[in-house]
């Protein structure tokens, strides 16, 4: 084989490579009913913080666990466990992004915006 051949190769599996990843990392945008319709595929939700309920997190029982109650854009509330550090200044933000599943009236968030 030439060295042209095996370069081309070589970027083709890059390529590939490239677009297997990204596609299997991505998630559909979605509301609460839609991801509690669906619990099996991961969704990513806009919503915004509910101010009025509390947010629970305490970093000495367990560091990498916030739960929080979240609107959607269509008004719909549920409850939200982020199995991560709390944001820092969560309690000002306009907007919550957050990525995961639904199982029954609960969204499990692995990541947050």
């Amino acid at each position: 084989m030439k060295k042209y051949h095996i370069l081309l190769m070589i970027v083709l599996a890059i390529v590939v490579s490239v677009f297997i990843s990204t596609a299997d990392s991505s998630s559909e945008y979605a509301n609460f009913a839609e991801a509690q319709k669906n619990q099996e595929t991961e969704f990513t939700v806009i919503g915004n913080l509910s101010k009025e309920k509390p947010i629970n997190y305490n970093p000495q029982l367990n560091p990498n666990l916030v739960t929080f109650y979240m609107t959607d854009k269509q008004g719909k509330e549920l409850k939200v466990v982020l199995n991560s550090s709390k944001p820092q200044d969560m309690e000002r933000s306009e907007d919550v992004v957050v990525k995961g599943r639904c199982k029954d009236d609960v969204f499990y968030a692995n990541t947050i915006l």
